[in-house]
């Protein structure tokens, strides 16, 4: 992970497999769906493009950056979701939610797990600031590439994400992208977008994400039988 906080220009244009990436038009002349309400015009308004984990992580930080007037584009780029019906389950989600919020959406589905794990080898105590980078990088970039003026993360709604370290990882990748990190404490509407999800229909996942999130997701039952029984 570079240290610099120089934009690094030598680093070319994201590079996705053009069967797995759907790019709904992000040069300057963005036109948004027409039941989009998400590309109203503001003086302050910003052409940010949102990395999304999941749907119903996404519902409050859309409808509040929308309602703020900017012109939001998701961009749905995680490797790390493990198993792949996992995987595929929250991309449905994703879109359903998008289909609903009339949200555009820039999607990599080329399920690379095995760059996540390659980053993350023999560093799973600190996997989360590895994983963060992964995704917020190609974040940055394409941002960079599709002439956003700013990005950020729905990460940033969970209660259970480190923001010390996604603000410090996302600031990093700016840079060196040469771009704008965007960050909003989404926290303070954990309950509404709870609430919004359920009432959407959404998948709602039980664990963040990869493999190691899952076991532990998967031994907590065992933990609370063991302190029960002790």
């Amino acid at each position: 992970m570079p240290r610099s906080g120089k934009a690094d220009r030598s680093r070319g244009p994201l590079t996705i497999p053009a069967d797995s990436f759907i790019l709904m038009n992000i040069c300057q002349d963005f036109v948004f769906p027409a039941n989009s309400r998400y590309g109203a015009a503001d003086d302050k308004a910003m052409k940010l493009l949102l990395h999304i984990c999941c749907g119903p992580c996404a519902v409050y930080p859309v409808e509040i950056l929308g309602a703020a007037g900017h012109r939001v584009v998701g961009y749905f780029d995680n490797p790390n979701i493990h198993p792949y019906q996992e995987y595929l389950r929250r991309v449905q989600a994703l879109e359903d939610f998008a289909g609903q919020a009339g949200l555009p959406v820039i999607w990599n589905k080329d399920y690379d797990i095995e760059e996540f794990f390659r980053v993350t080898a023999f560093r799973e105590d600190k996997r989360c600031r590895f994983c963060y980078h992964l995704r917020l990088d190609r974040a940055a970039r394409m941002a960079r590439d599709g002439g956003f003026e700013a990005f950020s993360t729905t990460l940033l709604y969970s209660r259970y994400q480190r923001h010390d370290i996604i603000q410090e990882v996302a600031r990093r990748a700016a840079a060196e992208a040469g771009v704008v990190f965007y960050y909003e404490d989404f926290r303070r509407g954990w309950a509404e977008g709870i609430a919004r999800s359920k009432a959407l229909g959404l998948y709602r996942q039980s664990y963040c994400g990869c493999l190691f999130s899952e076991r532990e997701r998967s031994r907590q039952p065992q933990k609370k039988s063991q302190k029960k029984s002790s």
